[in-house]
């Protein structure tokens, strides 16, 4: 393969940007079959807490549909018996609604958290194209998705097939039971098998929600070149940021040469860190810090205060507090002022004997 064709593999993990992009555009990892699995799982489970309930509200209604069928006549009546019979089944089938809404709302929140993404819903003219439809019927992802759905089928069916042989000889003895007893016994059957199938159905479902998962951040690779061209739209071209740093260095650099003259003392720690303060008696109520800078920035403080003849005066620990504590054009606090003051005390004397 070519140093160019090379360049341009997949061979990234997706950036937050492109991640964030892709959720906007509704692209998530997520398994739909978790989704179904869950909610069947939870339907079984309600039936299973319920089932004596449930058959015995089917049972009484079942018997005071037939006991009162004949009291009614089609003229008045047809319409009172399709209301109450629509007012139960909807009593009866809203706390299973409820349940498999609530557990939808939340399997899809833990899939993929809130999302809102109107542009899933916006019309795309190239979605009626049928070229691109049967493209998208014949497509890898389209045959592989096939494949798992026929495999998840087999398993189930097996399982499914297998628990039902075990079960046969039972299943035969349960018309010897009375109606009521073989109702219970069904239904326990009925449940217990789609019990165990549902959770043959979740256990493949994870797989698909694994696999789901790997498929989307595949999908999201990005190229070596991709990953600069994001780097340089979001964080700007490296070159342009070197040369705004070099500006930046450029003017702080300006002020110094024009700030540390002005100065009454530079005072040092004595190697890493310079910090000038200015004090004029009747134009500053107390010592102003002019300047100050670690390292490179400190050695140029202490040249260029050299070069304009500003004492330079070692003090350590007032160095080091007013870097640290003090930011250029403040006033330094009053804990500090006597230390100062006989720093400054010692440059008067310094320029008194200079003077003489």
């Amino acid at each position: 393969m070519s140093q160019g064709g090379g360049a341009q593999e997949k061979t990234e993990e997706a950036t937050p940007r492109r991640v964030k992009e892709a959720r906007r555009r509704g692209q998530v990892g997520k398994s739909s079959d978790l989704n179904g699995a869950t909610i069947l799982l939870s339907a079984i489970l309600m039936f299973y807490a319920i089932k004596d309930t449930m058959i015995s509200t089917l049972g009484k209604w079942f018997a005071s549909y037939y006991a009162n069928n004949i009291l009614y006549s089609a003229e008045t009546d047809v319409l009172y018996v399709l209301k109450s019979n629509v007012w139960f089944f909807l009593q009866f089938t809203f706390p299973l609604f409820m349940l498999v809404f609530i557990v939808a709302l939340l399997v899809n929140l833990l899939q993929v958290g809130f999302l809102f993404a109107p542009e899933v819903l916006t019309p795309k003219p190239e979605r009626l194209n049928p070229l691109n439809g049967f493209k998208r019927i014949f497509s890898t992802r389209s045959l592989v998705e096939f494949a798992k759905t026929i495999i998840k089928v087999v398993v189930v069916g097996l399982v499914i097939y297998g628990l039902v042989k075990k079960r046969l000889e039972s299943l035969i003895l349960i018309y010897n039971e009375s109606p009521a007893g073989a109702l219970y016994g069904v239904t326990d059957l009925i449940l217990f098998i789609l019990l165990v199938g549902c959770l043959t159905y979740l256990a493949l479902a994870a797989l698909d929600y694994f696999y789901q998962r790997f498929e989307y951040k595949k999908s999201l690779r990005m190229s070596k070149q991709e990953v600069k061209d994001e780097m340089k739209h979001t964080e700007g071209d490296p070159l342009i940021k070197s040369m705004l740093r070099e500006r930046r260095r450029q003017v702080s650099m300006n002020q110094l040469i024009s700030s540390v003259p002005l100065a009454t003392a530079v005072v040092t720690n004595p190697t890493h860190v310079a910090v000038a303060i200015r004090y004029e008696e009747d134009v500053t109520e107390a010592p102003v810090v002019e300047a100050k800078g670690a390292g490179y920035i400190a050695e140029r403080i202490k040249e260029i205060a050299r070069e304009n003849d500003v004492p330079v005066i070692e003090k350590a620990e007032v160095a080091r507090f007013l870097y640290r504590n003090v930011e250029i054009g403040d006033v330094i606090p009053v804990e500090i002022y006597q230390a100062v003051a006989e720093i400054l005390a010692m440059v008067y004397r310094l320029k008194g004997k200079n003077s003489v």
